[in-house]
């Protein structure tokens, strides 16, 4: 699985996106001509087409995670999934990649414990208060892999691990995504973004990514051109991934990402065709 850069975090379902329509309007040949459609900004087109927080691209977004996380488009697969992947982050778990040094993991058990007491994680909170920060698994081995394992069984437990993901990643990302006047893939770009390098504002971190990437090129938002800008961001997010040896393979910017944005796909419509790590992904509807 790969990894995200110093993670931690901030984020809960968004409205559903804003969609303008036209109205048709039958004019017959003594009516005052219909008046001209006002141009749109580039903001406003993107907020025309389904935002990523519709059900049906958010799917897809979970999909394109999935795939450059744990090899497998099945992301509902990965409730399960924990080890530690030698990246200084002790254990990486879960549907996002929890991790046992960032502090997410330890707010993820926290919220399954304050839906249900008496779950078989609660007993390991004072563990991961005190490993937040470190690789360290004292007080979490021998047995944290196998009681993760059967936690993952719970739905209580699965709910949480969403309402986390959702809370802490997805929505900043997208609703950051939509005030940049970004359409679906954009707020794609930004979302995966998040879930490697964390919120934050430090060189590496999402926050300065953006920042950098602004400091190139102007948001649609800010009556810039969508692509250049985000291949202003993308360039700025390989930078990033290359300053650590975990993550300096690029391939799921190179050969999927910029992909999408080559094909100027900015709505992130199916089919989609991509690779990560050298394995070929497609997802057809």
């Amino acid at each position: 699985m790969s990894r995200r850069i110093g993670l931690t975090a901030a984020a809960v379902a968004l409205p559903a996106a804003l969609v303008f329509t036209g109205v048709g309007v039958g004019v017959g040949q003594a009516a005052t001509p219909p008046a001209a459609t006002p141009v749109q900004s580039p903001a406003h087109r993107a907020g025309a087409a389904a935002n990523l927080d519709d059900p049906a691209k958010k799917e897809i977004a979970m999909k394109l995670v999935s795939s450059a996380e744990n090899s497998s488009l099945d992301w509902r697969g990965q409730f399960k999934y924990i080890e530690d992947i030698g990246d200084g982050r002790g254990y990486t778990a879960g549907i996002i990649g929890f991790c046992s040094g960032t502090g997410d993991m330890l707010e993820l058990v926290e919220y399954y414990t304050d839906q249900k007491p008496d779950n078989v994680l609660a007993k390991y909170l004072p563990a991961l208060r005190k490993v937040n920060g470190s690789d360290s698994h004292s007080g979490l081995d021998p047995n944290f892999t196998k009681d993760w394992k059967k936690a993952a069984a719970d739905k209580a437990f699965q709910d949480a691990q969403e309402h986390e993901r959702d809370r802490v990643y997805f929505n900043p990302s997208v609703k950051q995504g939509k005030d940049d006047g970004l359409g679906a893939l954009g707020q794609f770009i930004y979302y995966d973004a998040i879930v490697m390098h964390g919120p934050g504002d430090s060189k590496y971190s999402f926050g300065g990514i953006r920042k950098t990437a602004m400091s190139k090129a102007k948001t649609p938002a800010q009556g810039g051109n969508q692509t250049t800008y985000l291949n202003a961001f993308l360039d700025a997010r390989k930078k990033a991934m290359q300053s650590e040896e975990a993550h300096s393979d690029t391939s799921r910017v190179d050969t999927a990402q910029r992909v999408f944005l080559n094909a100027k796909n900015f709505d992130l419509n199916p089919p989609l065709k991509w690779k990560v790590y050298g394995e070929s992904f497609e997802i057809n509807s």
